[in-house]
């Protein structure tokens, strides 16, 4: 599948759950992001790959460390340095059973 694609499928699941498009960055009943598609780039109108905000939220860094901590980024660097880096200090927990 192409970027292109799980763009559609996932635009798609959030239609299915009733997802609805009022506010930039407002509630919402679901969000799906692509954060990182192979080593490709892009930056289109509706996608952005990887994700630009990625090294700015500790909570996508935080368990995307904990399941493909040593995946390098486009800048070069892995996940857990990009964690390390990240100037987002809040909380994150992580929930063992």
């Amino acid at each position: 599948m192409s970027p292109r694609g799980l763009l559609k499928v996932t635009k798609g699941i959030e239609k299915t759950l009733g997802r609805e498009r009022s506010a930039k960055w407002g509630p919402r009943t679901i969000d799906l992001d692509i954060l990182i598609f192979d080593d490709i780039a892009l930056d289109e109108p509706h996608l952005r790959l990887p994700h630009p905000e990625i090294k700015n939220r500790a909570f996508v860094l935080t368990p995307l460390a904990e399941i493909a901590g040593e995946l390098r980024h486009q800048s070069g660097k892995t996940i857990k340095e990009m964690l390390q880096m990240s100037d987002d200090k809040k909380m994150v927990k992580i929930y063992k059973k």
